[in-house]
């Protein structure tokens, strides 16, 4: 590549030096021909139509610039070959901006050029075949139009099919064309051949010559130029030369005070003659200054508009900000209220710990004794091979369910079926039993997936988009959509016909069938983050507390209290109630008095999710936590029998089936455990 390259600028050298000596031969041939600025030269001339346009301050370019436009050119020898010098006389351009018919008025057709001697072919665009305008090197090396380039007419190169794009004004050959001598626009016309967009030198127009970039200079001030009287604009242009001629005989002179209202015309000497009788002479002071103040009265009026604009869209936003502000102060005073309670009761036990630290140490010692006695148990109990830690009573995992592209933050399990719902805002249906694959994604909210349940053969799954999805497990297919909170629904469960949804500070109650709102349980402190059906009884967790309500009257029978932060999860055996905090303890309560009997300690993270296993003569209560382990606990002896970790991230949620344990995981896998 490197050789290739060195190859290629040293054939840009070449051919630049090439091209510069031929303009520049070019270029004192038409000075000599030309016989100053102001005669017509006698050389054929050729005219183009194209909008050229050169920089209007040309700078120096070092000699990589021009080499770059001189490899092109030797490179398209062969394409220009092609087209052939123009021909003498006239020369008709592909991208004319000119009016298809001529009527004299040649200020509308700035883009005219009629070239004294015929230009260098090599200054000639392959694309658009007329001579380079605002030149540019593309990415392959070759010099074209910019408008060809960006235009979507073309986008290879001719050359080496490569695909066009700008890299540098190639203002070597922009200096190059603006060098070459055109005649005046104005002393121009249509080509007796009548085809459009191709012009001649007009004997009786202006003859005068210059280089291309002198043209704007000369024509903005040539006297052949058409231009308005300024008298009126019925009366049909005339030369500029001819203006001063034509204003002292034009009978369609104003009045001065015309604009404010004298409606007289004539001559410019009937004018002077009616000025000192015009009725508006002796009041144009008054008139002068009303106009003055009229106009800075329009002035102030638009001033004040865009003031009271700017002030509207101020006080939408401040109301926007008030809006923001209120709500947030609603929220931190809630926040702080909570808080303002935590901390009153903290401080209470803050003063039963400093009254009872005495106690403390006799439980300390009592619990010592109780450890030890368990340690003599469990190693008599490894030394016998029987017991609660036989291997093969030990949970292993056998696989694990990749497929989600995110958080699995809801498992559930129908039949076969493992349901399990993500960040990535699906719900895949995994095979259990045979193939042990993912079946197929359910798509269709907006939001994570933060719960999901199952009631007969329907899946409802409740996610951060407030809303309550219906999906037929038959035909895996989505069946309704239930606009169901204002906040994210946090947990689902189903019971007696009744599907019941948990979000900020409210339980709403669903009917299954028609999928009807049929009541709202409220009383709640904080967010619903566990939702458990058990029996005649439901079972919801907040901030410190366990409610629980009777299936059939909706009401409370019973409140249970923590001291481990907002509950995150609920679990029931045979004889107790189970709650995982967000202090990264599990609390137990005896299920028929209501009454706390143990706190099973040992994550060192907040304990998402809970499940349980029942087996003749022993019950196992699964904990997942954030500090990425899964416990396993005896519930006879309320001791953990073994600490599961495979999982690469917190552990989130659990399900069970057929002795089975599933585990779903922050580092978006599903684990199976048996």
């Amino acid at each position: 590549m490197t050789h290739e390259r060195l190859g290629r600028m040293a054939s840009v050298s070449d051919a630049g030096s090439d091209l510069d000596d031929e303009v520049s031969s070019m270029s004192s041939t038409t000075v000599s021909q030309a016989n100053g600025s102001g005669s017509i030269s006698n050389a054929p001339t050729v005219a183009l139509t194209v909008p050229l346009t050169l920089p209007s301050s040309l700078t120096n370019l070092s000699g990589d610039l021009a080499d770059h436009h001189g490899s092109p050119l030797n490179n398209f020898d062969g394409m220009v070959n092609s087209l052939g010098p123009p021909s003498p006389g006239t020369f008709k351009g592909n991208r004319s901006s000119s009016a298809n018919s001529y009527d004299g008025d040649m200020e509308d057709m700035t883009e005219v050029l009629v070239f004294t001697e015929p230009p260098n072919r090599k200054l000639f665009c392959l694309l658009c075949k007329n001579v380079f305008k605002d030149p540019v090197i593309t990415v392959c090396g070759h010099t074209y139009c910019r408008l060809c380039v960006t235009s979507s007419l073309f986008d290879k190169c001719p050359v080496d099919e490569m695909k066009l794009a700008v890299v540098v004004n190639n203002i070597a050959v922009s200096e190059q064309i603006g060098e070459l001598y055109i005649h005046c626009k104005f002393g121009c016309r249509l080509a007796g051949t009548g085809l459009p967009g191709e012009f001649e030198v007009d004997p009786e127009g202006c003859p005068t010559t210059m280089r291309v970039n002198e043209r704007r200079e000369h024509e903005s001030a040539c006297g052949f130029a058409p231009v308005q009287c300024p008298n009126n604009p019925d009366c049909p242009k005339i030369l500029k030369m001819n203006l001063d001629a034509h204003l002292e005989t034009c009978n369609l002179c104003k009045c001065d005070h015309h604009k404010y209202g004298c409606h007289f015309v004539g001559t410019q000497e009937q004018v002077n003659e009616h000025l000192p009788n015009c009725r508006y002479e002796g009041i144009k002071e008054y008139l002068q200054t009303s106009e003055d103040r009229i106009r800075e009265l329009g002035q102030t009026i638009s001033q004040k508009d865009q003031e009271i604009g700017f002030l509207r869209s101020m006080l939408g936003k401040l109301s926007e900000r008030v809006d923001r502000l209120e709500k947030s102060m609603e929220l931190k005073i809630n926040y702080l209220d909570e808080n303002l309670t935590r901390m009153e009761k903290s401080v209470v036990e803050i003063d039963e710990n400093q009254r009872g630290i005495s106690e403390e140490l006799i439980d300390h010692r009592h619990n010592y004794s109780m450890v030890n006695s368990e340690l003599s148990m469990i190693n008599a109990r490894l030394n016998s091979g029987g017991g609660a830690y036989d291997p093969q009573q030990q949970y292993k995992c056998k696989g694990t369910f990749v497929g989600h592209q995110g958080p699995v933050w809801c498992l559930c399990v129908y039949g076969d079926y493992l349901f399990s719902g993500s960040s990535d805002k699906t719900i895949k249906v995994w095979d259990t039993c045979t193939s042990y694959t993912c079946q197929k994604t359910l798509e269709g909210h907006n939001g994570i997936v933060l719960a999901v349940c199952v009631q007969g053969n329907k899946l409802y799954s409740g996610s951060a988009d407030c809303t309550i999805m219906v999906w037929n497990i038959d035909t895996l297919t989505h069946e309704k959509t239930l606009q169901a909170h204002e906040n994210p629904v946090c947990t689902l469960v189903a019971a007696n016909n009744m599907l019941f949804s948990g979000a900020l500070k409210v339980i709403k109650v669903w009917d299954v069938h028609t999928h009807e709102l049929k009541r709202e349980l409220t009383g709640l402190n904080h967010w619903v983050r566990a939702l458990v059906a058990n029996g005649n009884h439901l079972f919801s967790g907040s901030y410190q507390t366990i409610k629980v309500w009777d299936l059939a009257t909706l009401e409370i029978v019973h409140s249970l209290q923590t001291s481990g932060g907002s509950v995150y999860s609920i679990a029931i055996t045979n004889h107790h109630i189970i709650a995982g905090t967000y202090e990264n303890c599990i609390h137990v309560w005896d299920k028929n008095t209501y009454e706390q009997v143990e706190t099973l300690t040992g994550h060192v993270g907040t304990v998402y999710a809970l499940a349980v296993i029942s087996a003749p003569g022993t019950t196992r209560v699964f904990s997942a936590s954030y500090d990425r382990s899964l416990r396993v606990w005896n519930m006879e002896n309320m001791i953990c029998t073994q600490t599961l970790l495979r999982h690469q991230g917190s552990v989130a949620c659990l399900a069970t089936s057929r002795g089975r344990l599933f585990s779903g995981a922050v580092d978006s896998t599903v684990k199976v455990w048996q």
